[in-house]
């Protein structure tokens, strides 16, 4: 989501509670906001998914990319990273042909990509939710930039600072909900009270 493209100013949506002023009356962007944007996501295949999903908005809005989301979950098995990583030319293919998904190749073949460095990053970080926050963590948008620059030296795709910047602020990296907003009190308490789960080994995958 890149909301810092969109004009800043608070706003209030049916129910009367202020909102960030780049939400749209549209239901599922209002849920997406109210219940997703800036809260911290530590889950591997979460993590994975807004990646995905950031990357597959470029040049697109992100409503465009928000309404495919079940999607690329089935496209993608859910983003399971070793899953993923297995997927051929075949898989590229299929997925090609799917009108459940932005159906741009070069953002297709990246998903493969990633899933295959972040499979090498679990083997060496513990989880990727580990590595990812040691990058993500910081100030805004210096370390939007440095984190693009690392994650590409790291050999992922379509990681560029806006998709990186947005992805902070999607997964809670950075609380960027505007002052007035009422969900940016809510998220500077989950950020204070959620445990992290970096330091765990990732799941046996099934």
């Amino acid at each position: 989501m890149t909301p810092s493209n969109t004009t800043s100013t608070t706003d209030t949506i049916h129910d009367g509670r202020p909102r960030c002023g780049w939400v749209s009356d549209d239901p599922l962007y209002v849920r997406y906001h109210d219940d997703e944007w800036g809260v911290p996501v530590h889950d591997d295949a979460a993590l994975f998914e807004m990646l995905t999903l950031e990357g597959a908005q470029a040049g697109l809005s992100w409503l465009t990319v928000l309404r495919r989301r079940e999607g690329y979950r089935r496209a993608f098995k859910k983003f399971n990273p070793r899953v993923v990583a297995r997927f051929d030319a075949k898989d590229v293919e299929r997925i090609m042909l799917d009108e459940g998904v932005v159906r741009h190749r070069q953002k297709i073949e990246s998903v493969l990509n990633n899933a295959g460095v972040i499979v090498a990053l679990q083997e060496t970080h513990g989880t990727f939710d580990a590595y990812l926050w040691s990058l993500g963590s910081g100030a805004p948008h210096e370390t939007s930039s440095s984190m693009s620059k690392q994650l590409q030296r790291d050999g992922f795709k379509f990681v560029g600072a806006t998709i990186c910047h947005s992805l902070r602020q999607a997964t809670g990296m950075v609380n960027d909900h505007e002052r007035d907003c009422f969900r940016r009190r809510e998220i500077e308490t989950l950020a204070e009270t959620r445990p992290r789960r970096s330091r765990d080994r990732p799941r046996a995958q099934r």
